[in-house]
């Protein structure tokens, strides 16, 4: 995507591939990171080849592959780190974000401000609402930027986010995706947590979970 000198950069980092997303604002050299999952020295060299600084990281949710290059991009920068309140306890504990299950033990530097529903994340012309959209995780997060939603591990192409971990709820993120992202324009592209983009309206004619 490219609009008012704004471009959305795709970065598939970590073990599970997850997909971190940089939107920077190449008029006022300012950037925001969503989901910066592993592999900070990338996701930064990649900021500064742009020539911008980096405002601020959005984690859609709490667990260890969105979470993992957190502290190094909070030393590295003055970044401001955001989360959901339902989700923050999982920054700092690893036993929440699933990191000791892998021997990795990740601790993230706690949130700055926590998000909520309604909400607007705005660096220079970058402007993204926050849409609670709970059942991944209760504090799992949507952000609608103009005609492009990023989706978290709520919505995948075809798929949804897994709800079999401790406090998941396979209802409730059913219900997230009918009455609060399926109600979106149905042109509108989704960039999900992990995969290929989608739009709205591919998902509400082809996902075999809606």
């Amino acid at each position: 995507m490219e609009e008012k000198n704004i471009v959305i950069t795709p970065i598939v980092v970590g073990e599970l591939d997850t997909n971190c997303y940089i939107i920077s604002d190449l008029d006022n050299k300012i950037a925001i990171v969503i989901d910066p999952g592993d592999e900070g020295e990338i996701i930064l060299s990649e900021i500064n080849s742009k020539g911008c600084k980096l405002d601020s990281i959005i984690n859609t949710h709490g667990h260890m592959d969105h979470i993992g290059a957190n502290r190094f991009l909070k030393e590295k920068t003055s970044c401001k780190l955001y989360i959901h309140e339902f989700d923050a306890e999982m920054l700092t504990n690893p036993d929440k974000n699933l990191s000791i299950y892998s021997g990795r033990n990740i601790v993230s530097p706690e949130a700055d401000e926590f998000l909520k529903e309604g909400d607007y994340i705005t660096a220079g012309n970058i402007s993204m609402k926050v849409i609670h959209t709970p059942g991944h995780s209760p504090g799992s997060v949507s952000l609608l930027f103009g005609d492009v939603i990023f989706s978290g591990d709520t919505l995948f192409k075809k798929s949804i986010g897994r709800t079999d971990f401790l406090n998941s709820d396979y209802n409730q993120i059913i219900t997230s995706i009918k009455k609060k992202l399926l109600i979106i324009d149905g042109q509108t592209v989704v960039y999900p947590g992990h995969g290929e983009e989608t739009t709205i309206s591919y998902e509400k004619n082809n996902n075999p979970f809606i």
